[in-house]
């Protein structure tokens, strides 16, 4: 990638290590791909190390199955004065046949810090054709609309007075999750949500067969360091038709003292799935506690805030 190139695509093939338990690739398989076409188109904008500061509105609307074709493309939308808004799209397709049909896309911000970890200003994109300038007024638009978010996540309590599933993973950030920076990797932390997400979604359904269709919210509030003690909970907040809406909070520190800081917090929606790959229906949760019907309606509140993000202009 040309230093202060606009947009990158990373093409490998799907190997078999990347498929999940439905033996199609994994959802956290994808967010890390996700992460590091962001990334990369981010580095070679900025010319200087950038750190994952959130990611929004994640949709998986088809499988990649092992051994297909896999195109991730990151590209500048828009860029503030150390944050970099990249849209990534991945597509995926047998490689026997060349066509490739669109899996997954999102919106990420990224933000470039100079060698003390400090914010750093970027290069300024100017869009240059219609086209462009829908991009950048679709990424500003959202900027609202992800602050509300930001709020509604904020301002929910998680406590033991929740009776709702959760399941919790526990364990070291190992060196093998090291990005470029010494920290670790967004999309290792993105993968972990998925995991645990699914953990609770195979538990509640009696299943392992649940995918995840829809990522957002995923704010990263400070990095994870590699020897940290790292704990992943995630929490059932809502069930619909054939959903399952779950929150994930990712929390690590020094193991020698046992205290645990906020990393990472978002919202996956798992859908169980039939033999046949057909949405099932969801096993019914209800609200017992006041804390659960907070959660909830949380959950709802989410619901709409995404849907007014659907309705703003499409990045194409």
């Amino acid at each position: 990638m040309p230093r202060g190139a606009r947009e990158i695509t990373l093409r490998f093939l799907a190997a078999p290590t990347d498929a999940g338990y439905s033996g199609t690739v994994g959802g956290g398989r994808v967010l890390e791909w996700i992460d590091k076409a962001g990334y990369a188109a981010a580095a070679g904008w900025s010319g200087t190390y950038s750190v994952t500061a959130y990611v929004g509105n994640v949709r998986f609307t088809r499988p990649v199955e092992v051994g297909d074709l896999v195109e991730a493309t990151a590209r500048i939308v828009h860029t503030g004065t150390s944050s970099m808004h990249i849209h990534v799209a991945v597509s995926a397709g047998n490689p026997r046949e060349g066509d490739l049909h669109p899996t997954t896309e999102c919106l990420m911000i990224f933000v470039a810090v100079d060698a003390d970890g400090k914010p750093t200003p970027v290069p300024v994109w100017e869009p240059q054709t219609d086209a462009e300038r829908d991009q950048q007024a679709a990424a500003v638009a959202r900027i609202g609309l992800r602050a509300d978010i930001a709020e509604a996540m904020k301002a929910q309590t998680y406590s033991d007075a929740g009776t709702a599933p959760r399941a919790v993973l526990r364990f070291l950030a190992a060196p093998t999750d090291v990005n470029w920076g010494g920290k670790v990797h967004g999309g290792i932390v993105m993968r972990w949500i998925d995991e645990a997400a699914h953990v609770l979604a195979t538990r509640w359904t009696g299943s392992a067969a649940n995918v995840a269709v829809y990522a957002g919210g995923v704010r990263f509030y400070r990095p994870l360091r590699i020897g940290h003690l790292v704990e992943v909970e995630a929490r059932l907040l809502l069930t619909g038709t054939s959903s399952m809406h779950i929150s994930v909070h990712v929390r690590s520190g020094d193991p020698a003292t046992g205290d645990l800081a906020l990393t990472t917090h978002s919202l996956i929606v798992f859908v169980p799935l039939d033999a046949d790959g057909r949405a099932l229906p969801a096993r019914p949760w209800h609200p017992v506690s006041d804390e659960d019907a907070a959660l909830r309606d949380h959950a709802l509140e989410l619901m709409e805030l995404r849907n007014r993000v659907a309705e703003e202009r499409h990045i194409p």
